[in-house]
């Protein structure tokens, strides 16, 4: 019954009777449909429709936890202050640290992106397991679970990038909220074309940060890596085509398989053609 401390983690309380349309008409996530034993990813975008920040949220009595990495919490903190205006809103810090915890070893809301996996994963403030990240890596990384920090940079990604618009994060039905009107495009044209991929190495993968390529052509970068898996932000129609033509694909000189999570029902493109069809 793995438990798992993540150090690196911080909390932000959002309370009062304004909380959750306060937080609705800026965030990406669905606050409606959030259940009470849940917790969501969820991001503040650009105005160009770009992650800013990014975290997990879940209900706490009458208003909400944000769990995000450490060193966004007082930027991100800072960035709903300056939206807060006259709302009945308060906002404030609320710990450190994040356990989380899967087959039953303890309780807290379901993160929504492992549920999509297949995997029972609860978030509990503080400090409730050993401070073993590798375990949880490796899980997240067979679950198709990308971090900021790990696997994209901030403010480099859109969240059809990171798989938002399958795990829960990415809402196309509420109201507007900043960079709104850039995913909604992005969803009803089709034209993501950044996907999260696991890769699978025949040997132990290089560093995070190193380039895959098919052909010498650049396909996307390494992210997470334990062992022989990891994580990777890959162009689905370049690495469609490497696929269907038998080109090797490459993590610097270690031969890879690139596939898409299950979970998310999403194909590789044959073509260039067939990605923008």
């Amino acid at each position: 019954m793995p438990a798992v401390f993540l150090k690196n983690r911080s909390l932000i309380r959002v309370s009062g009777p304004e909380a959750q349309s306060f937080l609705q008409n800026l965030i990406t996530t669905d606050l409606a449909a959030l259940a009470a034993d849940e917790a969501r990813p969820g991001a503040l975008l650009t105005p160009q429709g770009k992650i800013l920040f990014d975290f997990m949220i879940w209900q706490d009595g009458d208003g909400f936890i944000i769990d995000t990495d450490d060193d966004q919490r007082d930027a991100l903190l800072k960035r709903l202050r300056m939206y807060k205006l006259r709302a009945a809103v308060d906002l404030s810090p609320a710990g450190e640290g994040v356990t989380v915890s899967w087959d039953g070893a303890n309780t807290g809301p379901a993160d929504s992106r492992f549920a999509k996996a297949g995997v029972a994963l609860v978030r509990q403030a503080g400090q409730h397991g050993a401070n073993d990240s590798e375990i949880y890596d490796a899980l997240r990384i067979a679950s198709g679970v990308a971090v900021s920090g790990q696997d994209y940079a901030l403010q480099d990604a859109f969240p059809h990038d990171v798989l938002m618009d399958f795990n829960g994060g990415l809402s196309f039905k509420k109201g507007c909220y900043v960079g709104q009107e850039v995913v909604s495009r992005m969803q009803h044209r089709g034209t993501a074309r950044r996907r999260v991929v696991t890769v699978k190495g025949e040997t132990a993968l290089p560093p995070s940060g190193t380039e895959i390529t098919a052909g010498g052509k650049p396909v996307g970068t390494l992210g997470s890596v334990v062992g022989k898996g990891g994580l990777a932000i890959v162009r689905i129609d370049r690495a469609g085509e490497a696929i269907a033509t038998a080109t090797p694909l490459l993590a610097g000189e270690t031969a890879v398989i690139l596939e898409l999570p299950a979970w998310t029902g999403l194909t590789f493109p044959s073509t260039a053609d067939e990605a923008s069809a």
